[in-house]
């Protein structure tokens, strides 16, 4: 490999991950609005006496995101994330932040 095809590349590589870094901050900062709204969630159910787990509502849920979802994220992973995305913030409406 020639030393500019080598700069080239390492730029290239330099900017994907600036990119990856600018997705992550993003990223976060939505995780964080979902968990502060599942804990307004958490005591608007707990003022109406309703159970903090509602599995129907998980399945619509994770149903909605398999159909919006085009890929390259595969269905299975798509799940794996969102069922821990749920099971977060599920606890964060219990107030339990440990």
């Amino acid at each position: 490999m020639k030393k500019t095809e080598s700069f080239d590349l390492s730029r290239k590589l330099k900017r994907k991950r600036e990119q990856i870094d600018s997705i992550d901050r993003r990223i976060l900062i939505l995780l964080n609005q979902r968990i502060r709204t599942g804990m307004e969630l958490g005591k608007i159910k707990e003022e109406m006496g309703k159970k903090i787990y509602d599995p129907q509502r998980e399945t619509k849920v994770l149903k909605k995101l398999r159909r919006g979802n085009r890929g390259p994220l595969i269905d299975k992973d798509l799940e794996k994330i969102f069922r821990t995305i749920i099971r977060v913030c599920r606890k964060s409406q219990k107030g339990d932040q440990s």
